[in-house]
């Protein structure tokens, strides 16, 4: 009876432990909100250690999928944010970063989404030129915020994500393409009719799983073609093996972050 309640013990630490531990890392991001036109849009940020508001620092955006969204400002975190926390990382390239969170029902990009009958997967249909959804406005008016901070260095602004962030990253530097330095997409898509908008301009690092179930990298191998073709340089990476989680892959690249903050505009 005894060894059993030790047993149980045990098991009850392994998974408390690393859960708290996890928690405390991301305590180190502040909890912020943006709010304009009616419209709030929670987001976490962390600052470079012995942060000095004198000096002027990269900013760096991060956007979330599909199934982090919501309003706890927590669930944003759950990929890439462990990559920033890194001691040597920060150490190494101090910059603000931050996560934005978007809503429940809402989505980064202006993208429509049907049902195929035939493969019963979802079919993603990117747009030319559309009207960016509610989420889009915030985070530009988001990114326009930060912007006007005296300790951001506007030459070197950054944004990126993963699945539906990845689509938000195409669409945002098809909108603001003077703002950012560089960007990465991983496991995202775009219209390829918007690559002219940023091909020249925004030099962009394109991530996807060859075995993606959710979203097929044809996408990417689309956009890849399309910025090439208007001029662009995109270094591009398919892992053979990865299904729709490339960004665990992604974010472990051994040059991801000196490539990242190697561009400035």
């Amino acid at each position: 009876m005894i060894q059993q309640k030790i047993y149980a013990l045990v098991l009850l630490l392994l998974f408390v432990i690393p859960a708290y531990s996890y928690a405390q890392k991301n305590e180190a991001f502040e909890s912020g909100s943006y709010a304009a036109k009616g419209d709030t849009m929670p987001y976490r940020v962390l600052f470079p250690l012995n942060f000095d508001p004198a000096k002027k620092y990269p900013l760096v955006f991060v956007l979330h999928g599909a199934g982090e969204r919501g309003k706890d400002n927590e669930a944003q975190l759950k990929y890439g944010a462990k990559l920033f926390l890194n001691e040597t990382i920060r150490a190494r390239y101090a910059a603000i970063v931050v996560f934005p969170q978007c809503p429940a029902e809402g989505w980064w990009s202006d993208v429509k989404m049907e049902d195929d009958s035939i493969t019963r997967k979802t079919k993603f249909i990117f747009l030319a030129d559309g009207v960016p959804t509610k989420p889009m406005q915030t985070l530009m008016g988001m990114v326009d915020g930060f912007l006007d901070k005296p300790f951001v260095d506007k030459h070197k602004v950054y944004i990126g994500g993963l699945s539906m962030g990845g689509m938000g990253t195409f669409e945002i530097i098809g909108r603001k393409p003077s703002v950012f330095a560089a960007a990465f997409a991983m496991c995202g898509g775009d219209n390829t009719l918007n690559a002219k908008k940023y091909a020249k301009k925004v030099p962009i690092w394109i991530f996807h799983g060859e075995k993606d179930s959710i979203v097929p990298y044809s996408h990417s191998e689309s956009m890849v073609a399309a910025i090439k073709q208007e001029g662009g340089d995109p270094r591009y990476t398919l892992y053979m093996h990865d299904d729709h989680d490339c960004w665990d892959d992604a974010f472990a690249e051994p040059d991801f972050m000196s490539w990242l903050f190697s561009h400035s505009k």
